[in-house]
C-alpha cells in the first residue's frame, strides 16, 4: 500500500511539472522539434506531446506522401508538372489516418521525400497547412508539438519552445538500420549510413530552409542516450528554459 500511494504521489508530482511548463504562456503553445533523419525527433515528440497534453503533427509525414505519390506516378522531381500533379492530390487526401500509413516509413520513400522537400514549390504548399495546425490544434489541445526539418526556423519561428535533436551519422545509421532488419529481417548498414550522409548534405546546404539549429533552439545530442533518457533529460531542459522564460518575463 505505502509503495502504491508512493507511485501516486509520484505520478501526480510528475503531472503537476509538465502542467507547470505551460502556466506562463498566455496562449496555446507551440513546440517545434527539428533534426536530421534518424536522431530520434519523432519519438521524442510523440512522448512530449502526450506527456504535455499537446496534439502532434509529423511534418516529415506531410513530405513523405509527396514522395509516395511521386514514386506511384512514376514522376520526376526535376519536372514542374510532376511536382504540381503530386501537390494537389496530397493537398486534397491528407489526413491523419495516410500520415500514419505504415508505407510512408519505406527507405525509397524517406530518400524521395529528401529530394521533394528541397522544391521551392513543395516547401510553399505545405507551409500553410503546417501553420494552419500550428495556429488552430484539434478540439480539447493545449496547443501542438510540430516535428519537422524547419519548424523552428521557418514554419514557426515564433515557437514557445524550440529543439533540435541530433546525434552522429553513424549512430542515426545504426538505429536506421536495426528498425529496417526488425521491419523486413534485410539491411545494408554500409548503404543505409551513405544515403544519411548524403540525405544530411542535402538537406543542411538546398537552397530554401535547410535544416539547421534555430538560434534559440534546446540542443539536445541523443548519440549516448536511450528513448528514456532522450526524453528524461529533454523534459529538464525544457523546465529549465520556460523557467528562464518566466523569470524575465516577471523581470
Amino acid at each position: 500500500m505505502q509503495m502504491a500511494n508512493t507511485v501516486k504521489k509520484q505520478d501526480s508530482t510528475v503531472e503537476q511539472q509538465s502542467t507547470s511548463l505551460l502556466v506562463h504562456v498566455g496562449h496555446r503553445i507551440v513546440v517545434a522539434i527539428d533534426g536530421p533523419a534518424g536522431a530520434g525527433k519523432g519519438t521524442l515528440a510523440t512522448r512530449l506531446a502526450e506527456e504535455l497534453g499537446l496534439a502532434f503533427l509529423d511534418t516529415g509525414a506531410l513530405y513523405r506522401v509527396v514522395a509516395t505519390l511521386m514514386i506511384d506516378s512514376n514522376g520526376n522531381p526535376e519536372r514542374a508538372e510532376d511536382i504540381d500533379f503530386c501537390i494537389k492530390a496530397a493537398l486534397k487526401y491528407i489526413t491523419p489516418e495516410l500520415l500514419s500509413r505504415p508505407e510512408l516509413r519505406r527507405e525509397d520513400v524517406a530518400a524521395m521525400a529528401s529530394k521533394v522537400a528541397a522544391v521551392p514549390e513543395v516547401r510553399a504548399a505545405l507551409l500553410d497547412f503546417q501553420r494552419h495546425f500550428a495556429k488552430n490544434p484539434p478540439e480539447g489541445y493545449k496547443g501542438v508539438v510540430l516535428d519537422g526539418r524547419d519548424i523552428g526556423t521557418v514554419v514557426c519561428p515564433d515557437a514557445d519552445i524550440k529543439i533540435f535533436v541530433t546525434a552522429d551519422a553513424e549512430t542515426r545509421a545504426k538505429r536506421r538500420y536495426e528498425e529496417v532488419m526488425a521491419r523486413n529481417g534485410k539491411a545494408d548498414y554500409e548503404a543505409i549510413l551513405a544515403d544519411m550522409k548524403e540525405r544530411d548534405l542535402r538537406d543542411s546546404t538546398r537552397a530554401v530552409a535547410p535544416t539547421k539549429p534555430a538560434e534559440d533552439a534546446i540542443i539536445v545530442d541523443t548519440s549516448s542516450w536511450g528513448i528514456e533518457e532522450t526524453f528524461k533529460n529533454t523534459l529538464q531542459k525544457i523546465r529549465d528554459n520556460m523557467a528562464t522564460k518566466s523569470k524575465e518575463k516577471a523581470a
